[in-house]
């Protein structure tokens, strides 16, 4: 297994000879510019209401929580469904980060064959493997058809 980097070896994992499933990655142009968003300090229950409290913390700039290695960093768009049990859905945009080690357990992209993919990076028995998130879906082996590319470090996604 040897490791490649933008400018050193990354772990690079090749898959047996099952097929892809169908999940395309596009690029996704991006700039990083401050856009600051009120930040409030308060948690917001996800259950039963809570009275409305007024704590404002300084502003966040989502550009930069998100995205910690900008010369390091893609945005893409996910199309396809494989890793739906983990909450990132089709038309969800993915900040991949190049710069950060992968390891067994971490959501990464990864070229299959020279195709792009997004799953669960997984050691077992030995062999790193490619797992999806979803059922009907097949694991990949990692070998010597297989880079990985990035490490997934945040999801992004419009509700309404």
């Amino acid at each position: 297994m040897t490791m490649t980097r933008p400018s050193r070896p990354r772990l690079s994992i090749v898959s047996s000879r099952r097929a892809v499933p169908a999940l395309t990655l596009h690029d996704v142009p991006f700039e990083l510019v401050p856009r600051e968003v009120p930040f409030f300090l308060c948690d917001t229950p996800a259950g039963f209401p809570s009275p409305a409290q007024d704590d404002m913390q300084e502003p966040i700039d989502l550009g930069a929580w998100l995205v910690e290695h900008p010369a390091a960093s893609y945005i893409m768009r996910v199309d396809g469904r494989s890793m739906s049990g983990v909450g990132i859905n089709d038309g969800d945009l993915i900040v991949v980060n190049r710069a950060k080690e992968p390891r067994a357990g971490m959501i990464v992209v990864a070229l299959v064959h020279g195709d792009r993919t997004l799953k669960r990076l997984r050691y077992v028995d030995g062999r790193h493997w490619l797992v999806p998130e979803a059922e009907g879906f097949a694991d990949i082996l990692v070998d010597e058809h297989v880079q990985i590319w990035g490490v997934v470090v945040g999801v992004a996604r419009k509700m309404a």
